[in-house]
């Protein structure tokens, strides 16, 4: 299924916002349509600082496996460096992280750090990740398109 086709059902939220994953991020900006895909006013996405780093190593490492073209990759990237995406890293975002991370038995914050910017800012989480989505569906409201 394509980004636009898996993002289409929330066309209908215009004034919607999200805390966006790593994995909706990446397809997001490997679409053509870029985040034109997901309606509303600039700065209704939010996620973590460590969102740019981990989708472009997910866009180096399709490109390193000649899965996208060096060219896609260097759209893909200038999407991602261009959005309107508004980064946080506020220190009660790395304190609930962590204390998430330790519930949920995970050794790494990486994908607490998205589950605590979602509950801190009271907004769903919008992933592609459905073993994520299944591990915090009763921690935060998530959406997966």
């Amino acid at each position: 299924m394509s980004a636009a086709t898996a993002f289409h059902r929330l066309a209908g939220k215009s004034e919607q916002s999200w805390v966006l994953d790593a994995s909706a991020a990446t397809a997001i900006c490997l679409s053509e349509a870029g985040f034109d895909l997901l309606p509303g006013a600039p700065g209704a996405l939010h996620a973590p600082f460590l969102l740019r780093s981990e989708v472009l190593s997910a866009i180096q490492g399709l490109q390193w496996r000649r899965e996208i073209s060096r060219k896609l990759a260097e759209l893909a990237v200038e999407r991602l460096l261009s959005s309107s995406l508004q980064l946080t890293g506020p220190r009660e975002l790395y304190e609930e992280a962590r204390r998430l991370a330790g519930a949920l038995g995970w050794a790494k914050t990486y994908d607490a750090e998205y589950v605590a910017l979602a509950r801190l800012t009271n907004l769903p989480l919008l992933t592609l990740d459905q073993r994520l989505a299944r591990r915090v569906q009763d921690l935060v409201e998530v959406q997966m398109p």
